[in-house]
């Protein structure tokens, strides 16, 4: 504020009458609902009393506005008044009067009109509930973030430089708790809201309090009775959603909402993106246990939406407490949670995690989200993620992600299917590695994903590899994908004696494909591998040729006893109990007569490669599998790694042996670990058991599905991940790689130094 504005503020104080009476303001001023010709200015003070809003040119607020109040707590009330008739894209000065109590001078600047196509910056941000241990983590992530990098980036004028703010959910701790507003949510970001309107959604921590409804005034134009759970906005040419994905709330009526509101996006011209905002992710590699599937109803939305209608489109989500930036793999859709802007770390090895397709980037840290939008001839946002590091290692606004997303982006080049080809003869269905041409992008984008496809005819009717590699893919502090063109891609299992196709396509990093690559043909020799040994091998007859060792192994079909789904097939497999004899700990076994191969096996020829696909239920239990290897008198010979995956969605993990001499049979153990609730959601289902007999004694023919997908089997091994964050001390398991990556999930049930209340 300029010493002018003060001098004339401290003036106009005094000429108030003393009879006014005497208030605190609890809540500092802070702004909603701004249009081109209006907005709204809310505050709190302590005590009833007659309120208004003095507005105009910093010279002269001659111009006065009345508030209607409501009540807060007890005697203070919630002002609200609407200043009107103000010209777009405009200076203004304001402060607020409650008897004799004067705010402050503060300045905003409305919006553009659409038509003028003006340029605007959004930032995001979430989940700055305070944690007790970092309790001015907040206030640092708004004035030495947001308002430092504004201000070192483009200019010290806030108001210009910043249209909105976007928070999904969580901006107190406790929403019921009505001292925690005032002191952990406006207080410490009043040094925005006073001059760039908020627009917040419910977090699970708002517990639909009426704090929040009496606090914020949103847009009126949800459903009828729901209208402030829900509602839209527009700013220039950018539709902004907002969505509760609370208990209560995930309902076809809101979707049905949803479904109007984008059909009008579609059909406006004005409008080029659509951003939502909503509390809980469809799917979350820092903390698998916050996902919802209602969330992704709306991202299935969203996607159709991008494509249908050519509007690339955002959903901002929060509740786990770090940054990830993904992407939908046929859509113009960014998935990005912007916590966490106070609310403690989800770190790396806290809880059960998971490395997904879609997601490029994770991170547990601290920080912010700055989109910048532009209209006109080329519409395009760049949306940039800007750290503060963890409590550990602070960062002073680091920019750690960027992606700039066009509307009118040019695909790029098709590449080339260079091999294999029919001219390369008959080859090893377990070792293929496919070669394509470089990347290249006639507006010099760079490249961003490639997608490989493998079939039996070239029309590619039913894939039997539909391969998604990203350019990155930072995970667990590394990144798996560093160095990698994309250019190629080896896989190591593909049907035997088999005449395919495959075709390849890339993607840039503004989210356009290229078309698809002239199908190539190539054949495949028959399969070293022999058949599946393991008897029923997915539950489908039940537990037949299971035995159960420790606790109990159950078949299961689809919601049996509250329980999960099948991967594919009718039934699975659950260990350790579910429906009944539920235990900590369960294990079954089968074994495997492999004493035909002595021979190879003794001379060291033979290799074992298992698989299967795990799931349980929130992210907490633990199925897996190993291999015990048995000689003619039942005495162990040697066993093989673990295989698990402690994930809500059915994954793969595969692992492979050199079966040590002297084995006669082996043995296939299913393991089911609880570590959370009564039952052992422990789901195992499609288990694979086969042997590879090599006639030269070279046992590096062979490689596990879970080896880097980007390289042939004789690159150089990924490394292992960093342990549990200091001062998290607490027994770590560890399940198996991530999908696609080679990295060991640390999984650990309990860090009590870092965990917080959910």
């Amino acid at each position: 504020m300029s010493a002018a504005a003060r001098l004339l503020g401290g003036l106009l104080a005094l000429a108030l009458p003393a009879s006014a009476g005497a208030h605190t303001i609890v809540v500092e001023p802070y702004l909603q609902q701004a249009s081109p010709t209006s907005i709204k200015v809310l505050w709190e003070p302590d005590e009833a009393g007659d309120s208004t809003v003095e507005w105009g040119p910093p010279d002269a607020l001659g111009t006065t506005a009345a508030a209607t109040s409501q009540v807060g707590n007890g005697d203070s009330r919630i002002h609200t008044a609407e200043l009107s008739g103000l010209d777009p894209a405009t200076r203004y000065h304001y402060r607020v009067i409650t008897g004799v109590e004067v705010s402050d001078v503060h300045d905003f600047v409305t919006p553009a009109e659409a038509s003028a196509e003006a340029s605007f910056r959004i930032v995001a941000m979430s989940d700055m509930q305070r944690d007790g241990g970092n309790p001015d983590v907040f206030r640092q992530v708004v004035e030495d973030g947001v308002v430092g990098f504004v201000t070192d980036q483009f200019s010290a004028d806030v108001p210009a430089e910043v249209a909105f703010t976007m928070i999904p959910g969580d901006l107190v701790t406790t929403g019921l708790d009505y001292a925690s507003w005032a002191e952990t949510f406006f207080t410490p970001s009043q040094a925005l809201n006073r001059h760039v309107p908020l627009y917040p959604v419910l977090g699970n921590h708002e517990a639909d309090a009426d704090f929040y409804f009496r606090y914020f005034d949103l847009p009126a134009n949800g459903t009828p009775g729901l209208e402030e759970h829900w509602w839209w906005l527009d700013h220039g040419n950018l539709r902004v959603i907002g969505l509760d994905s609370n208990p209560g709330y995930r309902t076809p009526t809101q979707l049905s909402w949803l479904d109007d509101v984008l059909a009008d996006a579609c059909a406006d011209p004005v409008l080029d993106f659509v951003f939502v905002q909503l509390h809980h992710p469809f799917k979350s590699e820092l903390w698998i246990a916050g996902e919802l599937d209602y969330t992704g109803d709306v991202v299935s939305r969203l996607e159709s939406f991008s494509t249908d209608c050519g509007k690339p489109s955002i959903h901002f989500f929060g509740h786990t407490h770090g940054y990830s930036r993904g992407q939908s793999r046929d859509h113009e859709h960014l998935w990005v949670n912007v916590a966490t802007a106070g609310g403690n770390i989800d770190y790396w090895g806290e809880y059960a995690q998971v490395d997904y397709d879609e997601f490029t980037v994770s991170e547990d840290e601290y920080g912010f989200v700055l989109v910048e939008v532009d209209a006109g001839a080329d519409p395009q946002f760049r949306l940039r993620r800007v750290t503060r590091g963890d409590e550990d290692t602070p960062r002073d606004n680091v920019v750690s992600d960027d992606i700039t997303v066009r509307v009118g982006n040019t695909p790029p080049s098709p590449p080339e299917a260079l091999r294999p080809s029919d001219a390369d003869g008959a080859l090893p269905p377990e070792e293929v590695l496919f070669v394509a041409t470089l990347f290249a992008d006639g507006d010099g984008d760079l490249q961003g994903a490639a997608r490989y496809q493998v079939a039996e005819d070239c029309a590619f009717t039913a894939p039997l590899l539909d391969q998604w590699v990203q350019h990155e893919n930072r995970y667990f502090g590394q990144d798996t994908q560093a160095d990698d063109d994309l250019a190629d891609l080896f896989v190591d299992r593909l049907p035997g004696d088999a005449d395919l196709c495959w075709r390849v396509r890339y993607r840039d990093r503004g989210l356009a494909w290229s078309d698809w690559s002239d199908p190539a043909p190539f054949t495949t020799a028959p399969s070293a591998l022999g058949e599946n040994l393991l008897v029923n091998p997915g539950a489908e007859d039940g537990t037949t040729a299971w035995t159960a060792r420790v606790g109990v192994i159950e078949s299961l079909a689809a919601g049996e006893c509250d329980a999960g789904n099948p991967h594919t097939g009718d039934r699975y497999f659950a260990v350790g109990g579910v429906c009944a004899g539920e235990s900590e700990a369960g294990e079954a076994f089968q074994g495997v007569d492999v004493s035909v191969h002595r021979d190879a096996i003794d001379a060291g020829l033979v290799t074992a490669l298992y698989r299967g696909f795990f799931a349980d239920w929130g992210g907490d239990d633990v199925p897996g599998a190993f291999l015990v290897f048995r000689d003619g008198d039942g005495f162990e010979a040697g066993r093989a790694e673990p295989i698990s995956s402690a994930t809500t969605v059915w994954t793969e993990r595969s692992a492979d042996a050199v079966v040590p001499a002297g084995t006669t049979s082996i043995e296939f153990v299913l393991t089911g670990t609880r570590h959370a609730g009564e039952d052992n959601d422990s789901y195992i289902d499609d288990l694979a058991l086969l042997l590879e007999v090599a006639d030269d004694g070279d046992d590096d023919d062979v490689v596990g599905d879970d080896d880097d997908d980007s390289a042939p089997p004789d690159g150089d091994p990924p490394p292992e991940p960093p342990g549990p964050p200091d001062g998290c001390e607490c027994a770590a398991s560890v399940s198996g790689p991530a999908p696609g990556t080679g990295l060991l999930l640390l999984l650990i049930p309990c860090c009590a130094s870092r965990r917080r209340c959910r």
